[in-house]
Parts: structure tokens; sequence; C-alpha cells
């Protein structure tokens, strides 16, 4: 049995997810990108319970594309993200973590936001530099949630896995 974590990521459209990936290749540091631009849904489900996480998920794609909304940028302190709102995708959120309460760390039980780090893990002084010039030309933009993935996480790399296209 892999006893590796899950990892559950939602998958946006290709422009979006070209374009935040750009950013994240340009901004993170080179020693410390694993993967690309990412929307993290769940950080670490367990393996024994794989099953039953990949079933849900299957299900969970049963729908037709959800939209969402590129809706501002946040500093992280030490990093940059975008943050996204989508109604759908948190309450598909919300049911995932129902079906799955008995299995969630705190991170994932607590997680309300929904953001895409572009910048992470550099000197303070660094994240606000590029946060001032993201915030200058920023503007809001419409995207769509087109499926989720899985994944598994291997103590940095992450092995991608399965992916759910929204089927409806």
């Amino acid at each position: 049995m892999d006893d590796r974590p899950l990892i559950l990521t939602a998958l946006l459209d290709e422009a979006t997810d070209r374009h935040l990936d750009g950013l994240r290749t340009r901004h993170f540091p080179p020693e410390r990108l694993q993967v690309g631009a990412h929307l993290t849904l769940f950080h670490a489900l367990p393996a024994e319970f794989s099953s039953g996480v990949v079933a849900d998920v299957a299900a969970a794609a049963d729908r037709a594309p959800l939209p969402a909304r590129v809706a501002g940028i946040r500093s992280l302190g030490r990093g940059v993200a975008y943050t996204l709102d989508s109604p759908a995708l948190l309450a598909l959120r919300r049911d995932l973590a129902g079906r799955w309460s008995d299995h969630l760390t705190r991170q994932d039980a607590g997680k309300s936001e929904l953001h895409v780090t572009v910048q992470n893990k550099v000197p303070p002084e660094r994240a606000r530099a590029l946060h001032e010039q993201l915030t200058a030309g920023f503007t809001p933009w419409d995207a769509t949630v087109t499926g989720l993935a899985l994944w598994r996480y291997d103590g940095g790399p992450w092995e991608p896995g399965p992916r759910y296209p929204f089927s409806r």
C-alpha cells in the first residue's frame, strides 16, 4: 500500500493556470519550486483512506465547471498569493470536508479561503516588493474551475495522480 498522503487541488481554466504558473515560475525560489501553480483544497488526506477519497472525488466531478473570480492579491508575509472567490467551489469543499471530517488534519479542517501562491519563503522585503508590484497593476478577472486533481505528497515533490475534469 502507498502510505504517502493525498493532496486534492482544483484545476483552473488554461489561461488562468498559465498566467499564475508563469508568475510562480518567475517569483518562487527555484530551489524550492517543486510543483507549478495550484489551488489546494486539502493538504494531507491519509493514504489509508485513499479508496474513499478517490470515490468521493470521482463522484464530485460529475458537475458542470464552476465559476470563480481571481479577486485580489494577498501578502503572506514571506510570499504572495492570488485570492479567489468561488462560493460553488467552497460549497464543494465543505461537502467533501463533511464526508472526510474524521480524517482531516487541523489545517484541512479549518481551511475556508481559496488562493494560489505565486511566491513563498522569501525575505519579507522581497515579498513586499512583489506584492506592491502586482497590486499596482491588478484587475480582477473571471476564471473557471474545470476539475479536480489528486496528488501524492512525497516529502517535497508531488507525484501527479488522477485528474477528474468536471463532466457535465
